[in-house]
């Protein structure tokens, strides 16, 4: 991975007299005249460079910050003593600790998807068990699996976005397909049939263990896939600083171990966080690099540009915003003009796929219409048609909620964080885009570890999600195969919804009440922010001074000391 992951904790400019600790907690002394890397007297007057260790007071401790994680270590031994040496140990540092943990639970989570990769002798050749009903019984379903041959990637001569086929050949409603996902999505499908196809050649020599040619291609694709992951968690977890252990949270998200192979959304949020993570070290080229990438990948990251301008309109550092877009715009025509140029009907698969697709069932629009007998904005429409007034609908509401998200990032008192504002305006595209495939919820996950860490919470959100999952399986098994009614999986999805709109109003109260905000030491602070660090404000509705002070970092009654540890 990028950078050097053997550095124990991230470091931004110490200020040890704002730092609350718990009470009773002993700050660590000094020694005489030590200047090496990591002490005061090293760092700058602008702070220490990226390459030195936080101090034990600058560290975040679960153990003491979150209940969660306080109750969790009692087997061990109990919370963090007080006493404690802190950030000594050799290798195991936070960040490698989250690492090893988001391993363990990507291993789980393939463990997951393999009863979808089971094999099975039909009397002459093996074939993919997916009698009965089996992904849907299982819950073990991956688009990965159909999309092998569906995409036509089990074929020697096919290209993305060159090779068509048609789909209901004789019937009425048949028609021209093409690869339907964006470029570097399709082109990385693409690679991983190529390396597949060189497998079974090896395994066929005797070379390779052999298997069905479409159980390699998963296996390969989930190795890509997990890897993005571990990206993820380690951007995420340089970008969180002085919450180390945050990444460590990520790893083992209740959404990770149900959709890390259900799609290939993770190299999308290895981008993301990669971008944020530039950002907050005040690279703005290299983050619209990497989410231009990310854009050519998903159109999610698109959306981050959003918040960027927002704070840099703030901040009066517009400069550092058009680098970072003509970063991503120059990105994005150098992954996708090659292909407008040469297969235009190819590369427009996916938006025509999106602009006539219907109301999924996971979007509120189905769960209004569905409860209400409503036949929706478009009504039935004949196949193939757009469903204009839904699209229109949907993309009116995004555009409100984004004009509301801007105008609370401008008008609050004290400047939001570059991680509160990119989360909502995530959520808001999620909840009013006419489609929330399953695995789309990865997309939240380090942004809202980043704008509100509040363990239990999100705990709490990624259950109720990842749960959607069952429900969903159990739908689409149908009910005449003993499935549940539509009904069931409706009421998850509305409960998940509700479950993230509550995360966005808390998110909100905290930009208003940055005191309360756990990534910050300071009411004034981004630890994310970048180019935002200490910038003064330049536009601010409403010209109110923003306030100062040290912020409460557990999770008790806000202000109130939390009794030290007891503990070795």
């Amino acid at each position: 991975m990028p950078g050097d992951p053997g550095q124990p904790d991230e470091v931004v400019t110490p200020r040890p007299d704002e730092v609350e600790s718990p009470a009773g907690a002993a700050r660590a002394p000094e020694a005489p005249g030590d200047t090496g890397p990591g002490t005061r007297e090293s760092a700058s007057p602008s702070g220490v460079s990226d390459t030195d260790s936080l101090d034990p007071d600058e560290r975040v401790r679960p153990s003491w910050s979150e209940s969660l994680a306080r109750n969790a270590t009692r087997p061990l031994g109990g919370p963090l003593g007080e006493h404690a040496v802190v950030g000594r140990h050799w290798f195991w540092t936070p960040l490698r600790v989250g690492l090893l943990l988001a391993l363990l639970a990507l291993v789980v989570s393939w463990f997951g998807k393999s009863a979808c990769v089971q094999q099975y002798d039909t009397g002459d050749k093996l074939a993919l068990d997916w009698r009965s009903s089996r992904p849907y019984v299982a819950m073990c379903y991956s688009d990965i699996v159909p999309l092998y041959t569906a995409e036509r990637l089990d074929k020697p001569e096919t290209f993305p976005y060159e090779t068509s086929w048609v789909d209901d050949e004789g019937k009425p409603t048949a028609h021209t397909r093409y690869m339907e996902y964006p470029v570097v999505t399709g082109m990385f499908q693409w690679v991983n049939a190529k390396i597949t196809a060189g497998w079974v050649t090896k395994s066929e020599e005797g070379w390779l263990p052999t298997a069905l040619p479409v159980v390699i291609y998963f296996s390969i694709s989930a190795f890509w896939l997990a890897l993005a992951w571990l990206v993820t968690v380690w951007c995420t977890g340089r970008t969180a600083r002085h919450r180390p252990w945050d990444a460590a949270f990520i790893a083992l998200s209740p959404l990770v171990l149900v959709h890390a192979f259900t799609n290939f959304d993770t190299l999308a949020t290895a981008c993301a966080a990669g971008a944020l993570l530039a950002w907050s070290r005040k690279k703005p080229v290299l983050a619209g690099v990497l989410l231009g990438l990310g854009i050519a990948t998903k159109l999610y990251p698109l959306f981050l540009l959003g918040p960027l301008l927002i704070l840099c309109l703030r901040t009066g550092r517009m400069k550092a915003w058009w680098q970072a877009t003509a970063g991503a715009v120059v990105t994005w025509l150098a992954c996708n003009l090659w292909l407008i140029l040469l297969y235009p009907e190819g590369w427009a698969e996916f938006f025509r796929l999106n602009s006539e697709r219907g109301a999924d069932p996971d979007s509120l629009y189905n769960v209004v219409m569905k409860f209400t007998g409503w036949e929706g904005f478009d009504g039935p429409l004949p196949w193939g048609e757009s469903p204009q007034w839904l699209n229109l609908v949907s993309a009116a509401l995004f555009v409100v909620l984004c004009a509301g998200i801007a105008y609370i990032g401008l008008q609050a008192v004290n400047r939001p964080r570059l991680a509160q504002l990119s989360f909502l305006v995530v959520s808001a595209f999620l909840l009013t885009n006419k489609v929330w495939s399953p695995q789309y919820s990865l997309w939240l996950v380090p942004l809202a570890v980043l704008a509100l860490p509040r363990w239990k919470l999100l705990l709490a959100w990624m259950t109720i999600d990842a749960l959607v999952w069952a429900p969903r399986m159990m739908y689409y098994l149908g009910e005449n195969n003993k499935g549940l009614p539509e009904e069931w999986f409706l009421g998850m999805v509305v409960l998940r919804d509700l479950a993230v709109i509550g995360l966005c109003v808390l998110v909100i109260y905290e930009i208003y009440h940055p005191a309360l905000d756990r990534a910050r030491r300071r009411v004034d602070e981004d630890p994310g922010g970048g180019v935002f660090e200490d910038a003064p404000d330049k536009f601010v509705i409403g010209g109110r001074k923003p306030r100062s002070g040290t912020v409460s970092d557990h999770d008790d009654v806000p202000g109130e000391p939390v009794p030290a540890p007891v503990g070795t």
